[in-house]
């Protein structure tokens, strides 16, 4: 929801300046025209909720995504881990309409996002990296004006935004500004504003960040229940033990590529996610170099 909120700009590369597009792999297909919007499929066990084909997207002379394919089943909890600068964010921006890709496509439950925007985005719900919010207004305020640009009516939208702040420990500061929240607190509005409107899809980029201990246990039951109710979730995190728990599918990304996709059983072999994560993407270093640290200088 936030999308219609707020320009995303991905920290992975410096946005300017743009160069000329990269030429994608063969068979590559490009951005399509709009074509008359289709009614919206009905929910079948076959068509993913969400489908990523050959994106690409360079800033300048870096390519910051590089032919990423994704196949996000329905009812899943997708798991999304790579290193600082593996183009995750770049790859969620394109996926929530945030970003235009250079090539590729996007499928939101079959329907295509760049031909569709507006029809798509209204299934979707989203947390970017770096969200920036209207944080003049109160918190109470922030999640209806998020409910009533999703054309909910203010009766529905005044008691979700009761649930939701109840939901994010956030009662008590329902009449708070926003811009004198902490940066947990302002991470869980955020994401009770891509939850207000109960879309069918949620895309949350690092939803944990600045987050405690509790809150984050009640996001992680709010999200379970949400997909054991049919919701699907895909979130991006650097913490290998929460996806291990939380998930039941993963992707690592890394340079701008899909390196494992999958059941989170699947991915990890027999293995921790984390030893897994560390072979496939590697950059192991060791501490050689650093034996002053075991002395004081002062």
């Amino acid at each position: 929801m936030l999308a219609a909120m707020a320009t995303e700009h991905p920290r992975e590369p410096d946005p300017s300046p743009r160069g000329p597009a990269v030429p994608p792999p063969a068979g590559a297909a490009p951005v399509p025209a709009p074509v008359p919007v289709p009614a919206w499929p009905a929910p079948a066990g076959s068509t993913p909720a969400l489908e990523l084909r050959g994106l690409w997207r360079r800033f300048g002379e870096k390519i910051a995504v590089g032919g990423v394919d994704l196949t996000i089943p329905a009812g899943s909890f997708y798991g999304l881990v790579g290193p600082n600068g593996a183009g995750k964010t770049t790859t969620l921006s394109m996926a929530t309409g945030l970003l235009r890709p250079d090539h590729g496509t996007v499928h939101v439950h079959g329907v295509d996002l760049w031909a569709h925007p507006v029809e798509v985005k209204r299934s979707l719900g989203v947390l970017p990296d770096g969200v920036r919010l209207f944080d003049r207004l109160t918190g109470a305020q922030l999640i209806t004006y998020a409910g009533l640009l999703q054309g909910l009516d203010r009766p529905t939208v005044e008691s979700r935004t009761r649930d939701l702040l109840t939901a994010m420990d956030l009662a008590a500061d329902a009449n708070t500004l926003v811009v004198d929240y902490s940066a947990g607190m302002t991470k869980k509005v955020a994401l009770a504003c891509a939850l207000v409107h109960a879309p069918r899809l949620l895309v949350l980029d690092e939803p944990f960040e600045a987050v405690d201990p509790v809150s984050a246990a009640n996001i992680r039951e709010i999200l379970a229940r949400y997909v054991a109710g049919g919701g699907t979730v895909v979130v991006s995190s650097h913490v290998m033990d929460l996806v291990q728990r939380m998930c039941d599918h993963v992707a690592v990304i890394a340079g701008g590529h899909v390196l494992a996709a999958g059941t989170v059983d699947e991915v990890r072999a027999g293995r921790s996610l984390e030893e897994r994560f560390v072979d496939l993407v590697g950059g192991r270093v060791t501490g050689e170099g650093l034996e002053w640290l075991g002395t004081s200088s002062v």
